[in-house]
């Protein structure tokens, strides 16, 4: 537990960094391009982070569980590497068909296309998964937290420069990417200083040769992964795709605003999986004990999302922007519910359980995807607000079921063992 707070320290630190940092960017990018303007660059950025996040495995999970074995990182890092090409090519094919078709389906002009489609190869080119998790493997969160904190402070700078020399879509567009190139560049360097990359070891076969159940973990942490992002970026992009590049900007305010705790809960969760996978017999101690925290902080942030949200939004954003504050709150909402649910995601894929996890959380999203248009329908920014904080309660309501039934089956298995019996497990012990 020490070394989990120290853990969880350095990352809030860097998210602290970020946060502060954030402020800045948004109030530049709102009150420089305006309501409209700000919703074509939050649909670019969208597009961007969602091909990436589609695209992109979470390679940093394998390289923490299968990495820390006896032939060290090696074998996990030259795999991760592999699957990172494969991102990179799988997302431009991506990238193309969904900013080739946008102008069907997006309030984007079609000058801004092209911006788009590079946008995204740049984000695809900037992935950062593998470094992250040999940092993590050595549990190196001070140098991490390091590399992180050179995304916002790039950001930042670049906002100043566009709102000044080029107030446009694409000034800060460009201000995104370079963030994007400077942050990858950054990890990518530390982690080659703490730990030798081998490229010959580069191979998408040598590592599931020798763990028989690798794939089936990649594609259930890819799925997973692939959900977060459509419960963030899909989201806005259907959002701007049924009401347009202003409501899509004022989605992208309460959300940087009102998720910020979803940030938290992502932080959590990559502080706690080592943890869990080192120390099995105490995870569940360890989650139960995070969540019970977690369930705290969560109550207090959205106390103060009621009472300064609306007061924030105008300082930060403009007036123009306090329409959003329900909205806002609502998400608030989710997010501390996702933030008590962090914890107990960590210890279904720390067991090995990382498609029921997926299950868990895939469900309630494609709910919140088919009533999307319904929610919009009948109440705006707030009714797709109210589609993800009910996608959140139902995913946390499935980890919970899910670990409570994990932990009847080993009190079966127990209650079953006598002193001096020596009859071999039953089928029980297998599940």
């Amino acid at each position: 537990m020490k070394r989990l707070a120290t853990n969880i320290g350095w990352l809030l630190g860097g998210r602290g960094v970020n946060a502060v940092l954030s402020l800045v960017y948004l109030a530049l990018a709102t009150r420089t391009l305006g309501f409209d303007g700000f919703g074509q660059f939050a649909i670019i950025v969208a597009l961007g982070q969602t091909v990436t996040g589609l695209a992109n495995f979470q390679t940093w999970q394998f390289i923490v569980r299968w990495g820390a074995g006896e032939k060290g990182p090696a074998e996990a890092t030259g795999f991760a590497i592999a699957l990172d090409i494969v991102s990179v090519i799988g997302g431009t094919l991506l990238a193309a068909v969904l900013c080739y078709t946008a102008q069907f389906w997006l309030p984007l002009p079609v000058e801004l296309l092209p911006i788009a489609f590079l946008y995204c190869v740049i984000s695809l080119l900037s992935l950062r998964s593998t470094p992250t998790g040999l940092l993590r493997l050595r549990f190196k969160y001070g140098l991490a937290t390091g590399a992180d904190a050179v995304q916002p402070v790039i950001r930042a700078i670049g906002a100043v420069l566009a709102a000044v020399f080029m107030p446009s879509v694409l000034g800060f567009i460009l201000a995104w990417a370079a963030a994007e190139v400077a942050v990858a560049t950054a990890y990518w360097i530390i982690a080659a200083r703490h730990e030798r990359i081998e490229l010959p070891h580069v191979s998408l076969w040598r590592l599931p040769r020798n763990n028989p159940g690798a794939w089936q973990f990649v594609m259930s942490t890819n799925l997973s992964g692939s959900l977060t992002v459509a419960g963030k970026q899909v989201i806005l992009l259907l959002v701007g795709a049924i009401g347009g590049e202003g409501l899509a900007g004022g989605f992208r305010v309460a959300s940087q605003l009102g998720q910020a705790l979803v940030q938290l809960a992502q932080t959590l969760s990559k502080a706690i999986y080592p943890e869990l996978v080192h120390a099995q017999d105490q995870a569940m101690a360890i989650a139960r004990r995070m969540a019970n925290i977690a369930l705290i902080g969560g109550v207090l942030a959205v106390l103060l999302a009621v009472l300064f949200g609306r007061w924030a939004l105008v300082t930060i954003a403009g007036e123009e922007f306090s329409v959003v504050y329900w909205a806002m709150v609502i998400l608030a909402i989710s997010g501390a519910i996702e933030l008590v649910g962090a914890s107990l995601e960590s210890l279904l894929v720390s067991a090995g359980r990382a498609g029921t996890a997926f299950i868990a959380r895939a469900v309630p999203m494609a709910l919140a995807f088919a009533f999307l248009e319904t929610a919009m329908d009948w109440n705006g920014l707030k009714g797709a607000a109210f589609a993800i904080m009910g996608a959140s309660a139902l995913a946390v309501i499935g980890f919970w079921i899910a670990i409570l039934s994990q932990s009847e089956i080993r009190i079966v298995v127990d209650t079953k063992k006598r002193p001096g019996e020596d009859a071999p497990p039953g089928p029980a012990s297998g599940s």
